[in-house]
């Protein structure tokens, strides 16, 4: 398996190229609309297509490459379940799979930060295992933090309840396996991330402030106090991602 990480400065985004070159199989998750050239390249580099384009949920801070990305490349467009968009895409299930040759993906509702957000749990067949060895996030468990749950509409203090149970799905994954979110140091979807991108299941369950309360009620209470302001034209990302980006790149 390969697995290529892109830092996007200007908003603490993380996005990855990852995927299985022995069967041909690429996929990018939660591409930024401003590095599509750059994920395009690395898959030229490694010469093999990517195939899918995933998105832990809708962006709230930044237009996604994934329109362009299909366009580019004719890959399948990969959402969670009940994501609220207007384009052709295949909604990932709760444990539906996706297999990219010895790179097995299978999703994981983790609700919460957005009504419908999934992570994408990985295994590489190679290893001798199709047990999970890294975890893309999204905006629902990241390093030092946890995504913030008054994005996307709805009662944030019950979005922060359901954002507690879906958390307690990741902190029951075994302590070795990756953690890659798709913010880091510098967003505004959440409060105190460190400004190192990558973790371990093991390193949040131990230092991870935000998942120290008790119960659900405590979490909420904490995750909404001296919540930050919203990230800059965010109904207008909404609404660009919801499209497929179209409006943002017309």
């Amino acid at each position: 398996m390969i697995l290529r990480p892109f830092l996007y400065e200007p908003t603490s985004c993380a996005s990855y190229l990852f995927g299985c070159p022995t069967h041909g199989r690429l996929a990018v998750v939660d591409p930024h609309e401003a590095l599509v050239d750059e994920y395009l390249a690395a898959a030229g580099r490694v010469g093999r297509p990517i195939v899918a384009v995933l998105e832990t949920h809708v962006q709230a801070d930044h237009v996604s490459g994934m329109a362009a990305l299909v366009e580019a490349t004719g890959a399948t467009a990969y959402l969670p379940a009940g994501a609220d968009v207007s384009f052709p895409h295949h909604p990932l299930s709760d444990g539906e799979r996706l297999d990219l040759g010895n790179s097995v993906v299978t999703a994981l509702a983790t609700p919460g930060h957005a009504p419908a957000h999934a992570a994408l749990l990985v295994a590489d067949r190679r290893r001798g295992t199709e047990e999970p060895w890294l975890a893309f996030t999204g905006d629902s468990l990241l390093v030092g933090d946890v995504g913030r749950p008054d994005l996307h509409g709805g009662d944030p203090r019950a979005m922060a309840r359901t954002l507690h149970a879906s958390l307690e799905r990741l902190m029951a994954l075994p302590d070795h396996v990756l953690v890659y979110p798709s913010h880091y140091g510098g967003s505004v979807c959440g409060r105190g991330l460190s400004g190192n991108p990558f973790s371990t299941i093991g390193f949040e369950r131990r230092h991870n402030r935000a998942l120290a309360h008790a119960d659900a009620a405590a979490f909420a209470e904490a995750l909404l106090a001296d919540t930050p302001p919203p990230p800059p034209d965010q109904a207008a990302i909404v609404a660009a991602n919801r499209a497929g980006g179209v409006a943002a790149r017309a």
